[in-house]
């Protein structure tokens, strides 16, 4: 939870240190998702962070997704082609694991998010607009627009979790009323 005196919108907190001006949108957007999913998914059991409401990804997924995609993006944001291991995650992805907590799961995303940070500390901002492949078919990309689309896609499923986590526990609420 935040301090009282503390924003709970990470963008309203100041800069990050040591990010550039020009990349605070994407650190921003990376801490809120962080600080969202922890908040919300943190205390939920296994069979919530699994259950397929409606058809929707569940929970778990969202979480190794959004770790996965950021590793990948900012894989390619440096230049480089993505790794055996890294092919073998987005393969996995999709697999169910009850057997595989919210703890687990957030302690991954943290690293994550982490890393991602501290690789747009070290982003040379002349380079923001370089010429970045995409993939197995080298979709064109700059480096800017890969940390930007890293930073809207992780939100993105961020905010997924939390209209999941909301419909399970209105169900929840609706069948112990």
């Amino acid at each position: 939870m935040t301090a009282p005196d503390r924003p709970r919108e990470a963008w309203l907190r100041g800069s990050v240190p040591g990010v550039s001006a020009l990349l605070q949108p994407v650190a921003h957007a990376l801490i809120q998702a962080l600080e969202d999913t922890e908040r919300l998914a943190g205390d939920l059991p296994a069979a919530d962070l699994w259950a397929r409401i409606g058809g929707a990804a569940p929970i778990g997924f969202h979480l190794r997704h959004m770790t996965g995609s950021l590793d990948r993006l900012f894989t390619y944001a440096r230049g480089e082609s993505l790794t055996d291991a890294q092919r073998q995650v987005l393969a996995t992805e999709k697999a169910h694991a009850d057997d595989v907590g919210a703890a687990e799961l957030l302690a991954t995303l943290r690293s994550a998010v982490n890393h991602a940070l501290a690789q747009l500390c070290a982003t040379d901002t002349a380079t923001l607009t370089d010429h970045r492949a995409v993939g197995r078919a080298g979709a064109p990309s700059t480096v800017i627009g890969l940390l930007v689309h890293a930073g809207e896609h992780t939100a993105r499923h961020a905010g997924q979790v939390s209209s999941t986590v909301r419909i399970l526990m209105g169900l929840r609420a609706s069948t112990t009323g």
